[in-house]
């Protein structure tokens, strides 16, 4: 799909609002007490486009400290790449009660598990029969990269073809009636399911939001910090005796290595 980054007429049709109560029921965020912080309370909370797009990879020069380690590694067209802070950000939303999935890093890390073995599926069962557009991700004859950048494109389409703008460009609301129908398996995608595409989407926003910032998500632990988890202790013999609950700062595994 050729890059479509021209102005496109404003879409003049209505456009039914799925709301974000429905959309977390309907694709199974919220996974009981766990999915607390910015993942529960941020999918209630309402935010300007403006406003989520102003974290995007096309956003330069905009003051914030560079970071040379957040270097795009897999998605070789920045309107893939932009496509998915997007997405991630629909289902990890910044909110008030800590940063979303773009502030995190969750955009790099994925792109990150995408450059490596995770993304071409190294080491896993790759023969078939596949079960082809009704697949998971891991009965699709795609490995995990492709499955990605075919779902991000597809999306893309979906939304010129709904509301005669981009991904991108269309507002939050459409955003979440086009992911809402790929959780419900509504869109055809090649070589998967659109349920397929989704869950593996949600699964690694999940997993780049609250990993270990060394894998490259989780910037500056703050995916921990706002569930007040202390991270890669080693011991808590010092404390298991404690009746209140002990608040902690947070570790990474890198604070184990050598200086």
């Amino acid at each position: 799909m050729a890059d479509n980054n021209s102005n496109n007429p404003k879409n003049t049709n209505e456009v039914t609002d799925p709301g974000r109560r429905s959309f977390v029921k309907n694709t199974g965020i919220a996974v009981g007490g766990v999915a607390g912080g910015a993942l529960l309370g941020g999918l209630f909370s309402s935010r300007s486009k403006n406003d989520s797009n102003s974290n995007t990879a096309a956003d330069k020069g905009s003051g914030k400290e560079k970071r040379y380690e957040e270097a795009r590694m897999y998605f070789t067209r920045i309107a893939d790449f932009a496509i998915l802070e997007q997405a991630v950000e629909r289902i990890f939303p910044e909110d008030d009660n800590g940063p979303g999935a773009i502030e995190l890093g969750v955009p790099y890390y994925i792109d990150k598990q995408l450059a490596g073995p995770y993304g071409s599926n190294v080491g896993d069962y790759r023969q078939g029969p596949f079960i082809g557009s009704k697949a998971a991700a891991s009965d699709s004859s795609l490995d995990r990269g492709q499955i990605f950048i075919n779902g991000l494109r597809t999306m893309d389409a979906e939304s010129q073809k709904r509301f005669d703008t981009n991904f991108v460009k269309a507002t939050e609301d459409q955003q979440l009636e086009i992911m809402t129908d790929f959780a419900d398996d509504k869109v055809e995608v090649k070589g998967i399911s659109s349920k397929g595409f989704f869950n593996l989407l949600r699964s690694t926003t999940l997993e780049g939001a609250y990993c270990d910032p060394l894998y490259g998500g989780n910037r500056d632990m703050k995916g921990w910090k706002m569930k007040e988890y202390p991270g890669a202790i080693a011991s808590y013999a010092h404390m298991i005796e404690e009746d209140q609950f002990v608040k902690m700062d947070q570790v990474s595994l890198t604070d184990y290595q050598p200086k």
